[in-house]
């Protein structure tokens, strides 16, 4: 579709009207604002992908006092990572953030650049969050488009369509860039985004109080509730898997580490069954022991963003040792003793509960 970027007297009142609403009801007080510096600028960035604000704080908050600085970050195991990433979901951020330190501090003399595109040469970031960090650490002039401004600019221009559909995300990056202003960019940034968390939210937006009423072409036709338009969906996938809890009287739970990439990759988990084959087989090859009770738990979901995975708990207690063991090759794993502390590395929510009614039981 077509639409009319606005002109230079609307896009002043809009700015004006933005950031003189921000001056009094925008959030000044989030904790990677104080000091807002472009390491603080760039973690709150990463851990903002896909989660709410308030989930991101006091993880924020625990993750710069254990890596306060890129060396830190990037002298760091990816376990220390992971374990302080655990709950928050979407690992693959994790391991991105980590990898860049690294690359940072090797490739950039540790200092995160300024330069939009060496900054999306970074692994897991992309054009809107290299923006955000641009624009909030150093106040440069680069227009943001995450799901808060998207909402935002299809409902102020009534722009038709779904969102995530390459032509019209083409178009809300020409309005983003319109409306971004030369000066002032980090409260305009941030003053866009609280607009859109907590004004046009998606269900009841609270047009009544919202400082963008008299230009929003949505409100003024009385459709907020239309736009923006539904977002194009593919099928969900759905996956089948069974997680072996093994338990030992003397060791504990045996976890492992699962392969570095893919569903919770990098992460600690139960060994994964598969079900041809036999698990006193299995025991007996990995432990040296035979298996002395199985128990069946029901069946559970998980949903991740485009699929479902369906798992099987299988509880497996080990009797007496016989043989010598032969550790699999394609992970590495240890004994977690039940009194122990801290698990060895990251874990998954959905394995953690299991661990937890593990030990309860």
């Amino acid at each position: 579709m077509s639409v009319s970027l606005p002109d230079l007297q609307h896009t002043q009142t809009m700015q004006h009207s933005l950031l003189s609403w921000y001056r009094v009801h925008g959030r000044h007080d989030l904790p990677w604002q104080h000091p807002r510096t472009p390491y603080r600028i760039w973690v709150s960035e990463i851990m903002l992908q896909q989660t709410q604000v308030q989930t991101v704080i006091p993880y924020f908050n625990n993750f710069i006092q254990r890596f306060p600085s890129i060396e830190h970050l990037a002298n760091a195991s990816l376990d220390e990572v992971l374990t302080l990433w655990s709950g928050l979901g979407y690992y693959a951020r994790a391991r991105h953030l980590h990898r860049a330190a690294k690359e940072i501090v090797e490739k950039l003399n540790g200092e995160l650049p300024k330069q939009a595109d060496l900054l999306k040469s970074l692994p897991g970031i992309g054009r809107s969050t290299a923006a955000a960090i641009l624009a909030q650490a150093w106040d440069h002039p680069e227009a943001i488009l995450d799901g808060n401004v998207k909402r935002v600019m299809c409902r102020l221009h009534r722009v038709a369509g779904p969102p995530n559909d390459k032509q019209i995300e083409s178009t809300l990056w020409q309005l983003a860039e319109s409306y971004t202003p030369k000066h002032e960019v980090a409260a305009y940034t941030q003053a866009i985004m609280d607009l859109g968390a907590t004004l046009c939210r998606r269900t009841q937006p609270k047009c009544e109080i919202c400082p963008l009423q008299s230009q929003c072409e949505a409100y003024i036709m009385n459709q907020t509730a239309t736009f923006p338009h539904k977002m194009q969906r593919h099928a969900r996938g759905r996956q089948t898997t069974s997680f072996l809890m093994v338990q030992d009287k003397e060791n504990g739970i045996w976890l492992e580490r699962r392969n570095g990439s893919g569903i919770w990759g990098g992460l600690f988990c139960f060994p994964e069954w598969d079900i041809s084959e036999s698990i006193n087989d299995w025991t007996l090859a990995q432990f040296g022991a035979r298996v002395a009770s199985l128990e069946h738990w029901p069946r559970r979901l998980h949903r991740f963003t485009h699929f479902d995975l369906a798992y099987d708990p299988v509880k497996v207690t080990l009797g007496q040792k016989d043989l010598a063991p032969r550790s699999l090759p394609q992970y590495s794993g240890q004994w977690v003793p039940p009194e122990a502390h801290a698990l060895p590395g990251g874990v998954a929510t959905p394995i953690k509960q299991l661990i937890d009614e593990l030990i309860e039981v």
